[in-house]
């Protein structure tokens, strides 16, 4: 799987993503610095790239503008832990394989699947 961390999620990520075998870019390390959150969605859907942020705007982005994505996992944890957020993402991609295009969100209470439609 393709995948594009924002610049709120955590970059050492990419790393343990790619030691599974994903590609894997971040703003701030392969694109400019400080670009606006729907520059951010457009180049994870033109690359066709799951997004993996912090940031909730990306739902407003998304639900209210209805902008195209390519798939969106939301981490809303109240322990911002690098360990805890690996352990939630190798259960995303084991249970929730066939859900990557829509937007995920990742809470202390587990896992939401918000459907969006196909782009």
């Amino acid at each position: 799987m393709k995948f594009l961390l924002d610049e709120s999620a955590d970059f050492p990520l990419a790393a343990i993503l790619e030691m599974m075998g994903h590609d894997v870019t971040a703003i701030a390390h392969d694109h400019p610095h400080a670009l606006k959150d729907h520059e951010v969605l457009s180049i994870a859907r033109d690359e066709e790239r799951i997004l993996i942020t912090n940031d909730r705007d990306f739902g407003e982005l998304i639900f209210r503008q209805r902008l195209d994505h390519a798939g969106v996992i939301l981490f809303r944890l109240g322990d911002e832990e690098l360990p805890t957020k690996t352990a939630w993402l190798e259960h995303i991609l084991v249970h929730y394989e066939g859900h990557m295009s829509h937007f995920i969100v990742v809470t202390e209470r587990g896992v939401r699947v918000r459907r969006t439609d196909p782009h």
